[in-house]
């Protein structure tokens, strides 16, 4: 499993020029069963992803392909969580 964030950076003025397509990417990443969660980092720092069933490599991959990477809008940092202890509603991420 993985938390990724995605911290703004000096051309976070160009957020409005690419939102639209940056959202086509993140619904593209809950269509393939990789997101769970996607959500802002407050107060307007960014944002963040969980993602799980993928692997570093491929999520990097993935994330490359964000518009907002592409375009330095955010730079993008992958946390890897070995999952341990769950609450019952989330032991699929221990698979």
């Amino acid at each position: 499993m993985f938390v990724v964030l995605l911290k703004f950076s000096k051309q976070k003025d160009l957020v409005s020029q690419f939102l639209e397509a940056h959202k086509k990417w993140i619904k593209h990443g809950f269509d393939d069963g990789v997101f769970l969660l996607a959500g802002s980092l407050q107060p307007g720092l960014g944002g963040s992803i969980i993602a799980h069933n993928v692997s570093h490599s491929a999520l990097q991959t993935r994330l490359d392909k964000d518009p907002f990477v592409q375009e330095n809008i955010v730079t993008a940092e992958i946390l890897e969580i070995e999952p341990s202890i769950t609450d019952a509603r989330l032991a699929f991420l221990q698979d």
